[in-house]
């Protein structure tokens, strides 16, 4: 425990890009905000191959280099190819075989680098690196992967149970910012792992700086960037994101085709009270106003029909019973009075005559809502651009993802406004699809 207990925590910047011009510039701003370690994370060096390792150490021969190369098998030829290419510390993973592990660590001291073992994925992380520790490696990594971190996964609790039970420095990887570092250090991490709250920063060196003075204080300095949200923040996390990067989270799907905002400038959010019933049938929706809880948001199913089940009349009851908007798959009417009462409404139609309230139809069930699924208690945002749903039992993953689009373009935005383009920036024709 000795060597574990004297090292400074060391702060290592993970560049998880596809992207090499602009991987090197981050690596640069990273630097100058303070970076000890440099990685070229997976999906790089899998973008751009050792070319890129040669790149950061040309640029950076003072600096500790590391390729998170998630080796699995040859760990001999890749450990070799890695160190070559100038690399000073190679990563693989702790479920490979031991024989790949322990030929990686023999090729290693051929080459003068060291091995640091990722407990990604591993059944029984404690146990093997008490095993891995035995024969060799130099770090362990505990290691909460972005798909882990999307629906809450943490990697604090396996920390302090390594750090009682292994001597070799630990390093931590998922989703840490300046708020969350000073958790993982306390447990017993020495290095520390970031990725999003510096690669997507607007800026850089500034936010290095800011979490390199968080690890060496061991003090939490607020951020809103990379922030993870649990299920108890996912309106705030909603408010935060638009319907395009809630979209793009779901893979371009959970959008109500032909339902338009009847006012624009809302950011609608809130939890569904589903409603189903016949063109011009206003009975149903208008019952579902006293059931709906304050904050709800009153989907209805009118069958895409052209007259309308909505009007001034149960927007001032929906004001008055704090709803948080209604959509509707049919028609409203007295725009202008919708207009002035300033309610989030979205609809299909907009039209002039009500039908009757006849009652057919009900309430909290599976409706049909834009060609969208919806049902009571799912999450239902709107804005400018239109109206999106998201599954309740998937509303946590969702909500990160989207935080995460919204960081990202953030990021580009950045970039393009110092001079790039959307295309320079992304390097577009290199990602056309091969087709032939």
């Amino acid at each position: 425990m000795a060597y574990s207990a004297v090292m400074q925590p060391i702060l290592q910047v993970a560049l998880d890009l596809i992207n090499g011009p602009r991987a090197l510039q981050i690596a640069q701003q990273a630097i100058e905000g303070g970076a000890d370690w440099i990685e070229a994370g997976t999906p790089l060096i899998k973008s751009e191959g050792m070319s890129i390792i040669r790149e950061l150490k040309k640029r950076h021969p003072h600096h500790t280099l590391v390729a998170d190369m998630k080796t699995m098998d040859t760990g001999s030829l890749e450990t070799e190819i890695a160190a070559k290419a100038g690399a000073n510390i190679i990563c693989l993973l702790a479920v490979a075989d031991t024989i790949t592990i322990q030929e990686a660590i023999l090729a290693a001291r051929k080459y003068g680098v060291k091995i640091m073992v990722d407990l990604l994925g591993t059944p029984n992380p404690i146990q093997r690196a008490q095993e891995l520790e035995k024969i060799g490696i130099n770090y362990i990594c505990t290691h909460t992967g972005i798909d882990q971190q999307m629906i809450g996964q943490k990697p604090h609790s396996l920390i302090t149970d390594l750090h009682k039970k292994t001597s070799i420095p630990i390093a931590v990887a998922g989703g840490l910012n300046s708020e969350t570092v000073v958790d993982v250090i306390k447990a017993g991490a020495q290095i520390i792992i970031i990725g999003g709250a510096i690669t997507k920063a607007e800026k850089v060196t500034e936010a290095t700086r800011t979490i390199k003075k968080a690890i060496m204080h061991q003090q939490k300095i607020a951020t809103e960037l990379y922030k993870k949200y649990d299920k108890t923040h996912l309106y705030e996390a909603f408010q935060k994101v638009s319907t395009p990067n809630i979209s793009d989270a779901l893979h371009r799907k959970g959008m109500m085709v032909g339902i338009r905002p009847i006012k624009l400038g809302f950011h609608m959010v809130g939890r569904a009270y589903t409603v189903r019933t016949l063109d011009g049938d206003w009975a149903k929706p208008v019952e579902a106003i006293d059931s709906a809880q304050p904050g709800d948001i009153i989907v209805i199913d009118a069958q895409q029909g052209t007259t309308a089940v909505w009007g001034e009349l149960a927007t001032w009851s929906a004001k008055q019973r704090n709803l948080a908007g209604i959509v509707i798959d049919g028609a409203v009417r007295d725009l202008d009075d919708l207009i002035s009462l300033n309610f989030p409404i979205f609809s299909r139609h907009i039209a002039v005559a009500a039908g009757e309230p006849k009652g057919f139809g009900e309430c909290e069930i599976e409706i049909h809502c834009g060609n969208q699924l919806v049902r009571t208690g799912d999450w239902i945002i709107g804005d400018d651009s239109g109206v999106v749903v998201v599954p309740q039992e998937k509303a946590q993953e969702i909500a990160n993802r989207a935080s995460d689009v919204r960081e990202h373009e953030n990021r580009l935005r950045h970039e393009i406004k110092n001079g790039g383009t959307l295309g320079s920036v992304m390097d577009l024709k290199k990602w056309e699809k091969v087709i032939g």
